[in-house]
């Protein structure tokens, strides 16, 4: 894998990209509050996913801002936590989508569907202001992963309540609910995948100024 950088120094972010950080940041901890509490109220377990979710994005936009600036081995290992991240909130989905089966719990659909719609208004801003770094680097490409599956989870959320309403089951809401614990594993491997490419391609560039020395001396 040939190096696309000439030294240790970090790399500067795409223009704008910091910004749009923030922005997706600060909609994404307020639809977090709006989501935990309708999930609370409506018994949704996708709507709580989607919630948990929401934090879960905001902690690594706080984490992309956070090594924004550094060279391209930080934010791939930034990358790369979030995606083990998005794995395991994946397996989280799973785990209570099982519980909420047991128990026999079916979700109120109206809330579901409101605040879904609403969810869905917010991330598919999110997602077009993110749109034009999703060829950036592993920790950018994370971020605009991050936002596109929120707004596919926020459709799924809406179909969910949809089934609830028409069959009077939480079946709909489990099966959205597991769907969306499955997205998140994938796109978690991928992330997961890019960054150690990107760790991989920042260790080569340090270590080919010192061949070069070696080989001079």
């Amino acid at each position: 894998m040939a190096c696309s950088c000439s030294g240790p120094e970090p790399q500067s972010p795409a223009p704008g990209f910091r910004r749009a950080l923030w922005i997706a940041l600060w909609v994404n901890l307020a639809m977090f509050f709006v989501e935990g509490i309708a999930s609370l109220q409506s018994g949704s377990v996708s709507l709580m996913a989607d919630a948990i979710d929401f934090f879960g994005d905001s902690a690594n936009y706080i984490l992309s801002l956070t090594v924004l600036s550094m060279g391209m081995l930080w934010r791939g290992r930034a990358a790369l936590v979030k995606g083990i991240t998005m794995a395991i909130f994946g397996l989280v989905v799973w785990a209570r989508a099982v519980w909420v089966l047991e128990a026999g719990i079916t979700p109120e659909p109206l809330t579901m569907g409101s605040v879904g719609l609403l969810a869905l208004v917010a991330n598919v801003g999110v997602a077009m202001t993110l749109f034009r770094f999703r060829e950036g680097d592993s920790d950018m490409r994370s971020v605009w992963l991050c936002s596109r599956n929120d707004a596919i989870s926020n459709m799924a959320v809406m179909v969910a309540a949809l089934g609830v309403f028409g069959t009077g089951t939480a079946w709909p809401d489990l099966i959205v609910a597991a769907i969306m614990g499955t997205l998140a594993i994938t796109a978690g491997i991928s992330i997961v995948r890019h960054a150690r490419k990107d760790i991989a391609e920042a260790h080569a560039c340090a270590l080919k100024p010192e061949i070069t020395m070696s080989r001079g001396h």
